[in-house]
Parts: structure tokens; C-alpha cells; sequence
């Protein structure tokens, strides 16, 4: 069993119509139509995606960030922006003491220290990179 992390964000859709060379947006097609409803104007695109073993929960768990990773709508928590604060501060504290965290490697072998780290890494960088980014956890 995994852990699937996932940002989207909301981009505006374009449509197969050219103009000048470009592609226009529905939005642009539906201002010159005149119309209201506009159920093809955005568009969510996934731009973090990772996968982590459900083993580490319990180092997760030690240096702070489990709810982070794992449940960040009972913290509240809708955007990447929200998550970055305690994910620095959990990496921070991951990287103090190595040792410490060790001793939460899972012993069949399916998740390791490294793994934690290079995640929260990946995912402060995410979380930077696209701070509107809408969360999504799939456990």
C-alpha cells in the first residue's frame, strides 16, 4: 500500500481554434459569443505527483509532518502554500539527526530514511514551485 501525492493547478483552457498563430482560450470563444456558462473555460493539470510507501508513516509520524504527508485536511490544509512551513521544518529536523530517524525504517526493507527525505524534498520544492497548487491525498 502507498501514499499518492498529488498538486493541480487550474490552467485555462485552449482551444483547437488559431488565431495569429496561437492557440485561443474558450474564455476568449465565449466572450465573442456572448455566452454565460462557461463549462470549458479551465482545466485542472496534475504538476507534483509522488509515491511513497505507507511504511514510513511512523517516521513521519516522529519528526512531526505525518498529517502533513499523509492528512493535510484535518490541519485545514487545500493548497501546496500551507503545507510548506511544517514540511521545511520536518526536513530540517529529519536531516538533524539521521540516527534518530533510523530507528523507524520500516525492517522489511519497504521504505528508508532516504526515501522520507527525498520526498519532503521533493515536495517542499512543489509546494514552492506552485503555492496555489490544490492538494490532493490518495491513501
Amino acid at each position: 500500500m502507498s501514499l499518492d501525492v498529488y498538486l493541480y493547478i487550474t490552467k485555462p483552457r485552449k482551444s483547437k481554434i488559431r488565431r495569429d498563430g496561437k492557440r485561443v482560450t474558450y474564455s476568449e470563444i465565449y466572450d465573442v459569443l456572448g455566452i454565460e456558462d462557461r463549462p470549458l473555460e479551465f482545466k485542472e493539470t496534475c504538476v507534483f505527483d509522488y509515491n511513497v510507501t505507507h511504511n514510513l508513516g511512523k517516521m513521519a509520524e516522529a519528526v512531526g509532518i505525518y498529517k502533513h504527508l499523509w492528512r493535510p485536511e484535518e490541519l485545514g490544509f487545500t493548497v501546496a502554500s500551507e503545507l510548506s512551513e511544517g514540511l521545511i521544518g520536518g526536513l530540517l529536523e529529519l536531516q538533524s539527526n539521521p540516527a534518530r530517524f533510523n530507528e523507524f525504517a520500516p525492517s522489511n526493507g519497504w521504505g528508508s530514511y532516504d526515501g522520507l527525505v527525498d520526498f519532503v524534498r521533493a515536495y517542499i520544492l512543489a509546494c514552492e514551485a506552485f503555492p496555489e497548487a490544490k492538494i490532493h491525498v490518495s491513501r
